[in-house]
Parts: C-alpha cells; sequence; structure tokens
C-alpha cells in the first residue's frame, strides 16, 4: 500500500509503515515541510494513488464534499505520546489493512476501536 503521512503525525509512524514493506511519504519530505497545504497533499494522493493519513477533520470534509482524496486513515486518537499511537498500528493496522484491501475509502482509528465511513 501507499500512504502519504500528514504533518501531526510523526516520522516515526512513516518509518513504521517502511519497516512493514509500504510505500510512504510525510510532509516534511516535501519542500515546505509542515507547511505543505492540504491541496498539494491530496493532490499527490490523488496522482499516485496515496492514502492520506491524518488527524486533520479537513481532508474528510474536503472526502465528503469534492470525493477527494479518495482514501483516508482518519486518527482520532486525540493527544497521544508517539509511543501509543505505534502500539494502536501495532494493533490495529492489519485490520485497517484489511478494510482498504477490501474497498474501503475512509477508515478511522481512535483509542478503542475501527470504523468504516461509506
Amino acid at each position: 500500500m501507499k500512504f502519504i503521512v500528514d504533518a501531526q503525525l510523526p516520522v516515526k509512524l512513516k518509518q513504521w509503515l517502511i519497516e512493514r514493506q509500504h510505500n510512504v511519504i510525510h510532509t516534511d519530505d516535501f519542500p515546505t515541510k509542515h507547511l505543505t497545504s492540504d491541496g498539494e497533499i491530496i493532490s499527490v494522493a490523488e496522482e499516485e494513488n496515496r492514502i492520506v493519513i491524518s488527524k486533520d477533520s479537513d481532508f474528510y470534509q474536503h472526502h465528503l464534499i469534492k470525493g477527494t482524496p479518495k482514501r483516508i486513515l482518519f486518527i482520532t486518537t486525540g493527544n497521544i505520546v508517539n509511543r501509543e499511537l505505534i502500539q494502536l498500528f501495532e494493533l490495529n493496522f492489519p485490520t485497517i489493512e484489511g478494510y482498504f484491501t477490501s474497498g474501503s475509502n475512509i477508515v478511522e482509528l481512535d483509542n478503542d476501536s475501527i470504523t468504516v465511513h461509506s
């Protein structure tokens, strides 16, 4: 799978995904780093068929209104330390992968559950 990790999430998450053989870029990889616009992130996600991983509800709202980005992993954990975020991914990522593989477009991960939005 191909992902783009938004600025509010750690580069450590990018590394974790790469270790699991995924193709991942982080907004820190762009020339403007954390200042990369949502529009540019959406454009790259669409051009390269990437799933946007973000805590930013603007991506979800944009999807509802314009249909892009097509696929989002929406993180709604609130503020947690990086170690806890990685633990959540370790526990839940096989299920999340399954949802995206089966055609889901919006998957939400919070501290206690995974929700698929249609």
